[in-house]
């Protein structure tokens, strides 16, 4: 999964994952109907056609988290009027024994049940993203004729001792809406889909999202990729941001090689409307065989292009760890009482970490703007509880104060990557990294293969060297910060200044050159301050009006989106502003002029090291 946070020009930071088993093939099935064709109060009815019963009474769950969300959701609060019948069509007797949980009795006699689902959209706190919120990637949307994500999870539930029996999931829908998922629809018809799955957790690992048709498809290596847009007022389509996506998702499995086999892969986009009562959890939820995204729909295509391309990375990378690779308490998930993994540095941390290798390792982005991003992450690592075992923090994730350290399973999970894949690469003299380790576990597990908790770190050593096992050993599963600049030096790069480029419209992170009229809403320089490079080689004033850049109007209703887009710009980039000076229009043209500060960082400035930095980021 990756939360991300957005401020005044959106900044990013955060995850997700799922895993498959395989077990002798059951002929119990659980039928479920979601019916989209009938909202009321916001809620859809699900009907549930029971396998057989044979004992007096029986439990209905729904889950309390998921893989991959770290959170107790609790997704039962959102289901009312749970009702069960009997072969009479008499309603059975049934009670409430926690949020996610409906005993029924006469349970030899059931034959349906049937309740009401709420979305968690709606609910989600107003003054954004809350801590008792769903986070939305993994939440629900009901939207009459309109749109539906339907995190399964979120609508359909289990009978106890029944996770492992066949599903058949029937959703009707209308027929202007099309549903992307990476299921296969075994019912042709436009208003009907039908599939069916081996096991409940195939069901939650494929989220369904039901909208006005409008996605695009590509092949890379084998692998179908189908990439569906909501846009609720029209801003984005598929075709536009299909380019950044491809372009990602291209070099993504050019970088894994034959590591990732999968043949089909879906992106869901869900573009929210921050003006109205809509999902305020910005990030990604990474299945098997998909993605689901929420972003604002107010970002501009290439700022929505840039977070795609960091956070679906990040996600679809899960499809190595932990889906290939993975502990028994993932492979046999418990939804009502979740045993969590010591391994979140391995399953987010090397994920975040691969999530930014990959990059420069395929020309993305140069070396300099990867080892800031690496700066930026220890800086993050360093606000949070750095002796905090991480395997201690993984294993009791769910409950304080460990929880309130998850976010570092992106950041010091990250570096512990680095630091990982610099040893190995040292000690192969560049012949190997963490990513060949990933190899050799997925051969050595796979999907359906789960290893023991305690013997993983075992099994890393034996695969690289007694080094790698050390470094796990005291600064993963023990209290010792991690010294960065050891494992920097290692490879060439060491502290040094860097020049860090400015916002053209900010002084700093919290004050704005510009400001905004409120009777006319239009942006104003504000006057009386030293301006700076980008304003001053345009001749821009203090008192200017911007109205237009490169042909784009502005106003207060756009302008963080003005800011967003500026984040873009690069020095000597032609640019054209139309201002209005003393009640007068006039375009400049010319060309971009940024300031920079300098910050502490690094650089590679050990030449001796040549050889191994470049195996280390383009091998």
């Amino acid at each position: 999964m990756k939360k991300l946070i957005f401020s005044t020009v959106f900044a990013l930071a955060s995850f997700s994952f799922s895993i498959t088993a395989q077990n002798k093939p059951s002929t119990e099935v659980e039928k479920v109907t979601i019916d989209l064709n009938t909202v009321k109060n916001d809620k859809v009815m699900v009907t549930i056609t029971p396998p057989t019963i044979t004992t007096s009474d029986i439990v209905y769950h729904i889950p309390k988290t998921v893989p991959g969300t770290y959170s107790a959701d609790n997704y039962g609060k959102y289901i009312a009027d749970f009702k069960a019948f009997g072969k009479n069509g008499k309603e059975l007797s049934t009670s409430k024994t926690d949020d996610n949980s409906w005993k029924i009795s006469n349970a030899k006699s059931l034959t349906k049940i049937t309740y009401w689902v709420n979305d968690t959209y709606d609910s989600e706190s107003g003054k954004g993203y809350g801590k008792d919120d769903i986070f939305s990637p993994s939440g629900t949307n009901i939207l009459d004729g309109e749109n539906f994500v339907v995190n399964n999870h979120g609508f359909v539930g289990y009978f106890e001792g029944k996770t492992e029996i066949n599903f058949n999931l029937t959703v009707l829908h209308p027929a202007k809406l099309f549903g992307a998922t990476s299921l296969i629809d075994m019912d042709k018809s436009d208003t009907v889909d039908n599939f069916v799955v081996s096991r409940y957790f195939d069901l939650t690992d494929n989220p369904i999202m039901y909208a006005k048709p409008d996605y695009e498809t590509f092949t890379v290596d084998g692998m179908e990729i189908l990439f569906s847009v909501y846009s609720p007022n029209g801003t984005h389509t598929a075709k536009e941001l299909l380019p950044d996506l491809e372009k990602t998702m291209r070099a993504q499995k050019a970088f894994l090689g034959p590591i990732n086999t999968n043949k089909r892969y879906t992106v869901l986009l869900y573009l929210s409307d921050m003006q109205k009562n809509d999902a305020k959890g910005f990030g990604a939820l990474e299945h098997h065989t998909s993605t689901t995204v929420v972003f604002p729909e107010v970002m501009p295509a290439d700022a929505l292009g840039e977070q795609l391309k960091d956070v679906v990375s990040h996600e679809f990378f899960h499809t190595v760890t932990p889906l290939s690779i993975h502990s028994k308490e993932i492979q046999y998930f418990d939804y009502a009482n979740p045993k969590m993994s010591k391994h979140l540095w391995m399953y987010e941390g090397v994920t975040e970490y691969f999530a930014n290798l990959f990059q420069v390792n395929q020309g993305l982005i140069d070396a300099d703007e990867f080892y800031q991003r690496m700066v930026g992450k220890i800086t993050n690592a360093s606000t949070l509880n750095d002796t905090m075992p991480f395997t201690e923090m993984s294993a009791n994730v769910l409950v304080p104060p460990y929880k309130d350290q998850y976010l570092n399973v992106y950041e010091k999970g990250a570096l512990i990557g680095m630091c990982i894949d610099i040893i190995i690469r040292e000690k192969s003299n560049g012949e190997r990294g963490i990513l060949d380790l990933m190899k050799k576990l997925s051969k050595e597990y796979g999907v359906s293969k789960p290893f023991n908790d305690d013997e993983l770190f075992g099994k890393i050593t034996e695969l690289t060297y007694p080094e790698v096992g050390e470094f796990l050993t005291t600064y993963v599963s023990g209290k010792t910060p991690i010294p960065y600049d050891v494992y920097f030096a290692k490879v060439g790069v060491n502290k040094d200044k860097v020049q860090i480029p400015m916002n053209p419209f900010l002084k700093d992170e919290s004050t704005p050159f510009i400001t905004i009229n409120p009777n006319t809403k239009e942006i104003v320089i504000i006057p009386g301050s030293d301006l700076n490079n980008f304003m001053n080689n345009l001749g821009i004033k203090g008192g200017d009006v911007i109205v237009a850049i490169n042909d784009k109007p502005y106003n207060l209703d756009s302008v963080y989106d003005m800011i967003m887009q500026s984040q873009n710009w690069k020095t000597d980039d032609p640019i054209s502003v139309k201002i209005k000076r003393d009640g007068k229009e006039q375009t400049i043209n010319g060309k971009v002029k940024l300031s920079f500060k300098e910050e502490e960082g690094y650089k590679f400035t050990d030449t001796s090291k040549e050889k191994l930095n470049a195996a280390w980021l383009k091998g």
